[in-house]
């Protein structure tokens, strides 16, 4: 059963990712020491999509690159 839309936000929360709204059931996330941002759309109730795991997969690579490359 996939995971839902709310556990992949709550991911991005959790490894310290901001948010904010953006048009519509879009939320979108960023890091000061990412350069990326990264939109997760739809209800919190809705099953998450791959790219949604993929785009969060993503994230947390870059974010632990760019914390290893801090002094």
């Amino acid at each position: 059963m996939p995971r839902k839309k709310r556990d992949i936000r709550r991911d991005y929360r959790a490894a310290g990712f901001s948010e904010r709204q953006a048009k519509g059931d879009h939320t979108v996330f960023s890091h000061p020491l990412v350069r990326k941002h990264y939109a997760v759309d739809g209800r919190e109730g809705a099953d998450a999509e791959r790219y949604d795991e993929r785009n969060l997969q993503e994230a947390l690579h870059e974010l632990a690159d760019a914390r290893r490359q801090q002094p």
